[in-house]
């Protein structure tokens, strides 16, 4: 039996804080969470690999070092409602949890969305919950989110999901296409949205971010 608590330290150890990941709450959340459980369970023994992991056809469990960073770029304070866009089965839903006040997690396929869901709830995360929705669409009923995290790469982000975040909200972002991609921070500031370029990050697609028409930035 693979020791999975062993696995997630090494992670912590090898991947997140030789990267410029010292945060560290968003260290000790990702060393608590169990990663494994979130991939099928023939994979589990991979689920600790510094690469993105295909764990339904075109969906990804995010490469550990840039979800670490993006959760940092995030600056999380513990009292913030978090819109966690593009779940998969919970895993980043399940991080945010233990950092923010309340998350909403979209996710646009059902399966899918069950899953996180059963894992959330196995894992006692009572201040996460699922919607099934279009992924640009986010969850406007919850919102203003004072945090926006997009999980898979996108090409640009599109209004509907920048509207929803609240005075002084972060969006976080990996922005690009194909192999070229930059991790973005856009803020709310009254009317006006400003943005930052982080660093160079590459992560596969998200879907439902294909059309181009409607995207700002």
């Amino acid at each position: 039996m693979p020791d999975f608590a062993a696995a997630r330290h090494q992670m912590v150890q090898n991947q997140l804080e030789p990267n410029r990941v010292s945060d560290m709450r968003v260290t000790g959340a990702m060393e608590a969470v169990p990663r494994e459980r979130f991939v099928p369970e023939a994979m589990a023994g991979v689920a600790y690999l510094d690469e993105d992991i295909e764990i339904a056809p075109g969906r990804y469990l995010m490469e550990p070092m840039v979800f670490a960073r993006m959760l940092q770029s995030a600056s999380c304070d513990g009292g913030e409602i978090a819109l966690d866009v593009g779940c998969v089965t919970g895993y980043s839903a399940a991080v945010l949890a233990s950092l923010v006040g309340t998350v909403v997690a979209v996710e646009a396929d059902e399966e899918l969305a069950a899953k996180a869901t059963e894992n959330l709830t196995a894992l006692e995360a009572d201040n996460a919950v699922v919607m099934v929705g279009e992924h640009t669409a986010g969850y406007a009923e919850q919102g203003p989110y004072d945090i926006i995290m997009i999980e898979g790469q996108v090409p640009q982000v599109p209004s509907a999901l920048s509207d929803q975040l609240a005075e002084g909200g972060r969006l976080i972002a990996v922005i690009g296409t194909g192999n070229v991609g930059r991790l973005v921070r856009v803020t709310r500031s009254g009317d006006n949205l400003l943005q930052e370029e982080l660093f160079d990050a590459m992560l596969p697609p998200l879907t439902g971010f294909d059309q181009p028409a409607g995207f700002v930035f």
